[in-house]
């Protein structure tokens, strides 16, 4: 993977980074103003409110639950986000992640909302990553991507569609509690319709084809 990163992918991996490394200063301000808090609110013993705000949609992506979860996305950051930067440009690379973030943000209070319950806050990059994943499959098919455990090449396009089917089922089952599967399902589904628009398949059509 090369060193030198378009800008936007390189500005996100050092805002990720540095917004941890003031997590471990201000850990509760953080949590309770920007992490992506359920519809609704709860009031705490002293007094403070948590509870759902617009920003959240966004500032929740920045923030991480510990230095494993960071390292994890930053290395899908790393890389896929160039060559997905370095294909769409960096302004629509940009519109393109934050998309999957606030897409990944509306799918995660929908499931708390209406199907899972409780009370309790969603963070971490995931949904933009898994965003930059399903760009990855879709533009690079035939490309080879090599599993960590096991060590095994497969295609882009096999991969991407097999780890989207495991978070469905995951997600369904709920059998790993405490990730935000349908979060990272969000985040895919806002990537795929955000390149269907683009590439003028959907029923709203964009100025102007900007691929194919």
């Amino acid at each position: 993977m090369p060193i030198d990163l378009p800008p936007v992918t390189r500005a996100l991996l050092i805002s990720n980074v540095g917004i941890f490394l003031l997590q471990q200063l201000f850990p509760d301000a953080l949590l309770i103003h920007f992490a992506l808090w359920p519809l609704g609110s709860e009031l705490l013993p002293d007094g403070t409110t948590l509870g759902f705000q617009i920003w959240q949609l966004v500032t929740y992506g920045f923030l991480h639950g510990g230095l494993t979860h960071l390292l994890f996305n930053m290395l899908a950051l790393w890389m896929f986000g160039g060559a997905i930067e370095r294909l769409f440009g960096s302004r629509p690379f940009a519109i393109y992640y934050i998309s999957c973030v606030i897409g990944a943000a509306i799918a995660q209070l929908i499931v708390i909302e209406f199907f899972s319950g409780g009370f309790y806050p969603t963070l971490g990059a995931s949904g933009g990553v898994f965003g930059l994943l399903l760009a990855f499959g879709m533009m690079f098919p035939h490309q080879r991507i090599m599993l960590l455990f096991p060590p095994i090449p497969m295609p882009a396009w096999v991969f991407v569609t097999g780890y989207g089917v495991i978070e469905l089922y995951l997600g369904v089952t709920g059998s790993q509690a405490g990730v935000a599967h349908f979060a990272h399902l969000g985040g895919m589904v806002a990537g795929f319709a955000i390149i269907q628009y683009w590439r003028g398949r959907l029923p709203i059509k964009p100025r102007r084809i900007l691929m194919r």
